[in-house]
């Protein structure tokens, strides 16, 4: 981070604006502070200056003394924090922090205060009125196999090494599950082990059962199952992963058990004792969960069962999010959609299945984050090596402490879901 020439702000005159250098190819939409319709700014001033006086978050804004009592946000520039959230709310939240404009020393605190009263930033009149003022989802991120692919492709093909450098040795990038809080003297890959175990003893995977797995990750689920005995075939559209994976499995000696195939899910052929997928449904979007559990069924011989860990959020939110184009789907997760267990449940009975089993872990997730977080930050220096820039680095610190709040506030839940045919 630098300081640039003290610039005048309507907070204070004398402050300097901390300014993070960005490629303007690479990222427009941070170094362009927008310009939002004549009085917007103000209103965003005002409903935010008053949000912040009521929640439990100690803020300074420009060079005032800091108000309030919590962990503490510092808003560098606020004439242009007020600006961005003004023009395009919580994407120009996000790029404020990417450009630099605002700062807090803990950063997932001040996050998980601002989830858990998300409701109360804007009063309850103006919130009739989010369809005028939020931006819509890119027709271009809908997910269609063309798209799916440009999807997945954008977050999972960025670098195995990038991914290394934070994910445990057993390369898993979904939420572990632990023993007990407070106290988790294990590892993380212990941790991430006794998760994927779960989902296979949910499944039934033992001895030559055949799997499919959808969402093959770096391949330690496929391994895993190997090891007792199964034949796996795992679908991935990332060729970063699949690569990757199929190194690992055959390092492993699994070569003849496992079938790594660059697939769609729409794509898979055949049936199976046991399918397992693993925060994939994420990735998939509305339009097409009624293809994706339509999948699920048609993949599963008689008798078979599916295994689902997947990220929820509640009926009403996900409804709201729905077309709304989010910071974390323009620069994070395009395309994606987290559902809530509602629309699940609902989707998953059109299809002829029905939910037998459900238990969460959203503290466990958080955990998950908060280590991954903890792991990234300490590396910086190796990420840049890799040649990503600060603007990334901020990006990616954002996304882990954003998901991380949005666990701790209890906003989000990871749940681990047992479907069989025809169950109610």
């Amino acid at each position: 981070m630098t300081l640039s020439t003290p610039r005048a702000t309507r907070e204070d005159q004398s402050v300097p604006r901390h300014r993070i250098p960005a490629d303007p190819r690479s990222w427009p939409d941070v170094v362009r502070c927008p310009e939002p319709p004549t009085g917007h700014t103000a209103i965003a001033r005002g409903l935010l200056r008053r949000a912040f006086a009521r929640l439990p978050l100690r803020v300074r804004l420009g060079g005032q003394a800091p108000a309030g009592h919590g962990p503490e946000l510092t808003v560098h520039d606020p004439d242009a924090f007020f600006r961005r959230i003004a023009a395009d709310g919580l994407i120009g939240f996000g790029e404020s922090y990417m450009a630099g404009e605002w700062d807090a020393d803990d950063l997932p605190g001040v996050l998980t205060v601002l989830a858990a009263h998300v409701d109360e930033l804007v009063p309850a009149p103006l919130r009739r009125l989010r369809a005028a003022w939020v931006r819509r989802r890119p027709e271009a991120q809908r997910g269609t196999p063309e798209g799916a692919r440009e999807n997945v492709q954008h977050h999972y093909d960025l670098s195995n090494e990038l991914f290394e450098l934070f994910l445990d040795p057993s390369m898993t990038y979904s939420s572990a599950v632990f023993t007990a809080f407070p106290a988790r003297p294990e590892t993380l890959e212990t941790a991430q082990h006794r998760k994927i175990d779960r989902l296979l003893d949910l499944a039934g995977v033992g001895p030559d059962r055949r799997l499919l797995e959808i969402g093959t990750g770096w391949g330690e689920l496929a391994l895993r199952a190997a090891a007792r005995g199964a034949e796996v075939v795992t679908l991935t559209l990332s060729a970063e992963q699949r690569d990757l994976a199929v190194r690992r499995i055959a390092e492993a000696g699994m070569s003849d058990r496992v079938s790594v195939r660059l697939q769609d899910y729409r794509e898979a052929r055949g049936t199976y004792d046991a399918v397992v997928s693993v925060e994939m449904i994420e990735a998939v979007g509305a339009d097409y969960w009624p293809v994706y559990f339509r999948s699920l069924r048609d993949a599963l011989a008689p008798g078979g069962r599916i295994a689902l860990q997947s990220i929820t959020m509640p009926h009403t939110r996900m409804l709201l999010t729905d077309r709304t184009h989010t910071w974390i789907s323009k620069y994070v997760f395009p395309g994606g959609l987290i559902p809530s267990r509602r629309a699940i449940e609902e989707h998953a009975a059109r299809a002829g299945l029905g939910v037998v089993s459900d238990e969460g872990y959203g503290d466990h997730y958080a955990e998950t984050l908060r280590l991954w977080r903890e792991r990234f930050t300490a590396r910086a220096d190796e990420v840049a090596a890799l040649g990503f820039d600060v603007t990334f680095r901020r990006m990616w610190e954002l996304y882990l402490a954003y998901s991380e709040a949005g666990f701790r506030s209890r906003y989000l839940d990871v749940r681990q879901l047992l479907l069989v045919e025809g169950a109610r």
